[in-house]
C-alpha cells in the first residue's frame, strides 16, 4: 500500500526549532572565527531549493569577507552598523536581478515564462523585490540551521552599495545580514511579540 502524501514528512525536533527560531536572536557581537568558504556555498546550496514562483529565482549574494572588501563596504554603512559588520566574518549582501527573467528558459523549461515579463518594469520589480526577499529569509534561516549566527539589517545606502558591489548588472541591494559566530555577550533582551490574534485569523 503506497504512503500517503506527504506521509514522509515530519516536524523537526524542538532543538531545532530552537535553534532556528524561538531561541535564535539578532547577533551585533561577534567572536573571532572564521567562516570557511565551503560553509558559504553549502548556504547557497541550500537556500536556492526554496520556492519562488515560476522558480525564478532573482537572489544574487555577496559575501563581503576580505579585508579590502570590508573596507569598500564600510563607509557605505549607517554609522550604528560600521563598527558590528567590520567585526563579523562575512557580511552577505542581498541583491535581487531585475534580468532575472533571461534565466527562465533554464528555470521554468516547460512554459515561455519570460514572456510573462518582458517590457512590465512594474511586474518585473515586485517579483524580483517579493522573491529575492522570501529567498534572503531562507538565507537566514539556513544559515541558523548550519550552525551560523546572523544579524539583518537595513541602515546603508543602497545607491552606493550596488555601484560598489553590482556595478554592469541589473542587481539591486535589498538588505545586508552579518554572518558568523555570535558573542551571547551583545544580545538585547528580546523584544515583544504580538499574540496570534493581533497578527493572525483563521477563517
Amino acid at each position: 500500500m503506497a504512503d500517503a502524501p506527504g506521509a514522509t514528512t515530519q516536524q523537526i525536533d524542538g532543538h531545532a526549532l530552537a535553534q532556528i527560531f524561538l531561541e535564535a536572536r539578532t547577533h551585533s557581537k561577534w567572536l573571532a572565527r572564521d567562516i570557511d568558504d565551503a560553509l558559504l556555498i553549502r548556504l547557497i546550496d541550500i537556500l536556492k531549493m526554496g520556492p519562488t514562483s515560476a522558480n525564478c529565482s532573482p537572489v544574487r549574494v555577496t559575501f563581503v569577507k576580505s579585508p579590502s572588501a570590508k573596507a569598500k563596504l564600510n563607509p557605505l554603512l549607517d554609522e550604528g552598523n560600521r563598527a558590528k559588520s567590520f567585526a563579523a566574518p562575512v557580511t552577505a549582501i542581498i541583491g535581487h536581478d531585475l534580468a532575472f527573467y533571461d534565466h527562465l528558459p533554464k528555470l521554468y523549461p516547460h512554459a515561455n515564462a519570460a514572456s510573462w515579463f518582458k517590457g512590465q518594469d512594474e511586474k518585473i520589480r515586485d517579483t524580483a523585490f517579493r522573491n529575492g526577499s522570501l529567498q534572503g529569509a531562507y538565507l537566514i534561516v539556513a544559515a541558523r540551521a548550519l550552525g551560523l549566527d546572523c544579524g539583518p539589517m537595513s541602515g546603508f545606502d543602497n545607491n552606493a552599495v550596488d555601484a560598489a558591489f553590482f556595478a554592469g548588472t541589473a542587481t539591486k541591494s535589498n538588505f545586508l545580514c552579518n554572518l558568523g559566530y555570535g558573542d551571547a555577550s551583545g544580545i538585547r533582551p528580546r523584544s515583544p511579540r504580538f499574540a496570534f490574534d493581533e497578527m493572525a485569523r483563521i477563517v
